[in-house]
């Protein structure tokens, strides 16, 4: 918090000011930086489910992945887990279920709420386009000079996990 020049003296004050710019001057550097590349990323993530035959939304392809990392879900919790009204998770859950990539039913623990996990054609549509999606990334990242991979590495994985995403191999490892 910044103090007043009553409080402080006023070099004091400045110093906390030129500082605190600086911070937000970084912070937006990161920002404009992270929606730079998160465009590319939208980019490889829509070529990737253009080449696979299952007709899958970016939404839909999205909450395939969040049931392949962290197993079946009730439809409540999917929808909170994608950001979304519960009743427009229910409905992706009927188009997924229709194409045979989700499968569903009654909770054990209550009837009146819905599980939905992964079946074996959904587990193998994100298989497929992660394969895709990596081979691209890959291509990509061999145009980044190589001294540059590592605090690349770090800096990714520092912000998966202010995000709230499973490492790849936290996933990939598959569920029952």
């Amino acid at each position: 918090m910044l103090t007043t020049p009553a409080s402080a003296t006023t070099h004091a004050y400045l110093q906390q000011l030129y500082s605190a710019r600086i911070v937000a001057a970084d912070v937006d550097a990161v920002t404009d930086a992270v929606l730079t590349a998160s465009r590319a990323l939208v980019g490889v993530a829509a070529r990737s489910l253009a080449v696979v035959d299952a007709d899958v939304t970016l939404p839909q392809y999205r909450a395939l992945v969040v049931l392949a990392a962290r197993g079946p879900r009730l439809v409540g919790e999917l929808a909170d887990e994608l950001s979304i009204h519960p009743s427009t998770a229910t409905r992706l859950c009927d188009r997924l279920v229709a194409k045979k990539l989700v499968r569903r039913a009654a909770s054990r623990d209550s009837r009146r709420e819905i599980e939905v996990w992964l079946a074996a054609r959904g587990r193998a549509v994100v298989e497929r386009v992660s394969e895709i999606r990596r081979r691209e990334i890959a291509t990509i990242v061999e145009r980044v000079p190589a001294k540059l991979w590592q605090p690349t590495v770090r800096a990714l994985n520092a912000f998966a996990e202010a995000a709230g995403e499973l490492p790849q191999q936290a996933w990939t490892l598959g569920w029952s």
